[in-house]
């Protein structure tokens, strides 16, 4: 088994990855079928409108987040108090980032960029993990350094969509550590398998939830925490006043409903077989491949000239999500969102095109 490097010379120089980049850049202002963003089509469905439109008429009055904490708390079994709403997960980091205690923290990647953004701009200096593509990007937990105060992995991993054992997870924990799990995605997981979100016995652990990328509520922006109501109430003292949205906040709780449950549920399965025909179609080209396995809405491919294949999609009317921004992966890899057949079929066709058009004797 490897030992994962840690790199903490690229974090003090910031390395040649923008931190601050992410998927929405590659379709906005731009009519293509976007693989590049996470967010599931077709959401938010109408009943969820129809529950924030609802709450429109609250809106002179300051929101209060009571009934939708109390219906996260109830969805994954904990009291109230260990549950802290937030303006998406990427609040979720900046309050940890500001609020915890951490003089040695470590980022596993290839993950999300913005838990080390949120770091490095609370003033600290973050150490690095990086898993090979070799060894699948599975985490060995002995690679963290034992004076790790702060660990931050995701699980299933943004852009690897790994799904690391909740067990291997858990080996990360200790007295004296901070663990956050970012589970971002893990609503997308059939079961949700490996979720530690409803766990009260691991050490220090944090986990953070998000609902704008099953719900599609990327611009309402809600998340919540999950971790002891020590650390529930440090983070909520670092909070601004009232900071989740009247919408929000309705958003949230009509998304705990056991019918809102079941039809994530529903999501999550048919994920699963757009994913595997996605896997299947990349697989009949021989320029393509793909880290498996993958266990989230989305895949990571590596692929020569892969900058050029991205622009020569985006001529053809579709948008891929660059993957040379992650630490630890370089410009030879794109992360392709999971979509239904018919949309993978089309982007199949596309990239057959691409493909041909760069392997011509003219474009080498």
């Amino acid at each position: 088994m490897h030992t994962p490097t840690e790199r903490p010379d690229v974090n003090r120089a910031g390395g040649q990855h923008d931190l601050r980049h992410h998927g929405d850049v590659e379709v906005r202002g731009r009519d293509l079928t976007d693989l590049a963003v996470n967010v599931r089509t077709d959401t938010p469905p109408a009943w969820l409108k129809e529950r924030i439109t609802a709450s429109l008429s609250t809106l002179a009055a300051y929101p209060d987040g009571g009934r939708a904490r109390a219906a996260v708390a109830e969805r994954h079994g904990l009291p109230a108090d260990r549950v802290l709403l937030t303006a998406g997960a990427a609040e979720a980091f900046v309050l940890i980032a500001r609020a915890l205690p951490a003089r040695r923290p470590v980022v596993v990647h290839p993950q999300f960029t913005e838990p080390e953004a949120a770091l490095r701009a609370a003033g600290h200096t973050v150490g690095r993990v990086l898993l090979r593509a070799e060894d699948g990007f599975r985490l060995d937990p002995a690679a963290v350094p034992e004076e790790a105060d702060l660990v931050v992995v995701g699980n299933p991993t943004n852009p690897t969509s790994v799904l690391h054992p909740a067990a291997a997870l858990e080996k990360l924990a200790r007295p004296g550590r901070t663990l956050v799990v970012d589970e971002a995605f893990m609503d997308a997981v059939p079961g949700e398998r490996e979720a530690l979100c409803g766990r009260t016995d691991v050490p220090g652990l944090v986990v953070l939830r998000s609902l704008t990328k099953t719900w599609g509520l990327a611009g309402l922006r809600i998340g919540y925490v999950l971790a002891s109501p020590e650390t529930i109430g440090t983070l909520q003292e670092a909070q601004p006043l009232w900071p989740v949205s009247s919408p929000a906040l309705a958003a949230a709780e009509a998304c705990m409903e056991p019918r809102a449950l079941v039809e994530a549920a529903a999501a999550a399965d048919r994920i699963a077989v757009d994913r595997a025909h996605l896997i299947a179609g990349l697989m009949e080209f021989a320029e393509v491949r793909v880290a498996e396995p993958a266990e989230g809405p989305f895949v990571l491919v590596r692929l020569e000239r892969a900058a050029e294949v991205r622009e020569r999609l985006r001529a053809l009317g579709f948008a891929a999500r660059r993957g040379d921004t992650f630490p630890g992966l370089g410009p030879q890899w794109l992360r392709l969102a999971v979509r239904d057949r018919v949309t993978t079929n089309r982007f199949l066709q596309a990239l057959d095109q691409a493909l041909q058009v760069l392997a011509s004797p003219r474009n080498r």
